[in-house]
């Protein structure tokens, strides 16, 4: 691939999907989209994305396929098919979602056997604030040459892109920082439920513990959401640290290697989910503690 001007295909409209389509409105782009849920696209037209009736219609006409989807499965079956009967050597395919890294490679390696088309993992963290803000990290998987087209055209998304290594080392890094995020959600929880329990106020928390050792991006959002039983708006779901930390624990069990630690944050999060907060702000883990 070598344009000045891409034509991009944003599939996958949702929490992370519309502020990341709107920032490369913004940005100029000409952007098509398509999203299951069609309704979800009134904000992104509005602004001047391209609604397509198909996905076929959305990568014939767009230059790079841009995935912000929820799970790997979806990804798999909208790659196989839909995307791969319609790509070619000068098409490239973009995956934000968080996705198996040993499936990503998979379809990377299919997609380029059947239609020579490349594929960028490049999973995100920063949530819907960094979306909005265009202060996402990006940690990407791919050929140089595919990164730096994907480092040029995200540019309004992010403070930092990191080329990480071949196909599939982008989502291995997404799965080692939702690792981290999620044990720290939940001892997050933990803590402020014994602060509550002890007489202190736990509203104070996070600012008193800002600057310090202890101090985090997660613990300065949900540390007072938790605090102040404040649940919404829904920034991000409880289901997706539990699908990222079973993805850790089938990465470890592959490399045999041992992770204790997010083994038994998984357990705790499925202990949650099976409460009903699957599609609940991970902030809701507090309950785990409180609600006895």
């Amino acid at each position: 691939m070598n344009k000045s001007t891409y034509t991009l295909g944003f599939i996958g409209i949702g929490l992370m999907g519309q502020p990341m389509t709107l920032r490369l409105l913004a940005a100029g782009y000409k952007v098509n989209v398509w999203n299951r849920s069609a309704d979800k696209l009134q904000a992104v037209t509005q602004a001047g994305a391209i609604q397509c009736a198909s996905i076929a219609s959305l990568v014939n006409t767009s230059d790079i396929i841009l995935l912000c989807l929820a799970d790997t499965p979806i990804v798999e079956t909208l790659v196989k098919e839909h995307i791969i009967n319609h790509g070619n050597q000068d098409k490239l395919l973009i995956d934000l979602s968080s996705t198996h890294p040993e499936a990503t490679r998979q379809l990377a390696q299919l997609l380029q056997d059947r239609c020579a088309m490349d594929w960028v993992d490049a999973p995100v963290s920063g949530g819907v604030a960094g979306a909005t803000n265009g202060t996402l990290a990006i940690m990407a998987g791919g050929s140089k040459e595919s990164v730096d087209i994907a480092r040029t055209v995200l540019k309004p998304l992010y403070t930092q892109l990191t080329h990480m290594g071949d196909v599939g080392s982008g989502q291995v890094t997404k799965v080692c920082n939702q690792m981290i995020v999620s044990c720290n959600v939940l001892v997050i929880a933990e803590m402020i439920a014994l602060a509550e329990k002890s007489g202190v106020d736990a509203s104070k928390i996070a600012s008193a513990l800002a600057g310090g050792f202890a101090d985090s991006k997660p613990l300065q959002i949900v540390a007072p959401e938790m605090a102040n039983a404040q649940f919404t708006p829904i920034k991000w779901r409880v289901q997706t640290l539990l699908k990222d930390l079973n993805m850790a624990t089938d990465l470890a069990q592959a490399q045999n290697t041992s992770t204790p630690m997010s083994a038994l944050a998984a357990q705790l999060m499925q202990l949650h989910g099976s409460h009903g907060f699957l599609d609940q702000d991970p902030s809701t883990l507090i309950k785990l503690y409180t609600d006895k």
